[in-house]
C-alpha cells in the first residue's frame, strides 16, 4: 500500500478544509489508518484514526468535536474533514497506515496553514 495525502491549504481561523488520503494496493481495507500533524521543531502529533471497517475512530482532545474522520474501502480513501478552524492546526498533516501497533506506512503530507 502506497499513500497520498491532498486537499492542504490556506485557510481562515474558523473556516474548514477536507484532506484526503489516497491509497494503492488491494490490501487498503486492511489497515487501520491515521492522521498525524508536525510543525517545524516538534514531534510528530496525532490527530486522528479509524480502523479498517470504518466503525471505531479516535481523536486527539485538540481536535474532537472539530476534526471528522471517515474512509470509502471501495474508493481506497481516507478523510479528514477539518471544522471550525484554529491557527493552531497549522501543520503539515499526514496519513499513516497501521499494521499491528505500529504505524509502518506513510504518504508525503500536505501543508495547512490557518491564518488569523
Amino acid at each position: 500500500v502506497q499513500l497520498q495525502a491532498s486537499g492542504g491549504g490556506l485557510v481562515r481561523v474558523g473556516g474548514s478544509l477536507r484532506l484526503s488520503c489516497a491509497a494503492s494496493g488491494r490490501t487498503f481495507s486492511n489497515y487501520t489508518i491515521g492522521w498525524f500533524r508536525q510543525t517545524p521543531g516538534k514531534e510528530r502529533e496525532f490527530v486522528a484514526t479509524i480502523n479498517r471497517s470504518g466503525v471505531r475512530k479516535d481523536y486527539a482532545d485538540s481536535v474532537k468535536g472539530r476534526f471528522i474522520i471517515s474512509r470509502d474501502n471501495d474508493k481506497n480513501m481516507v478523510y479528514l474533514q477539518m471544522n471550525s478552524l484554529k491557527p493552531e492546526d497549522t501543520a503539515v498533516y499526514y496519513c499513516a497506515a497501521r499494521w499491528g501497533k505500529d504505524y509502518v506506512l506513510w504518504g508525503q503530507g500536505t501543508q495547512v496553514t490557518v491564518s488569523s
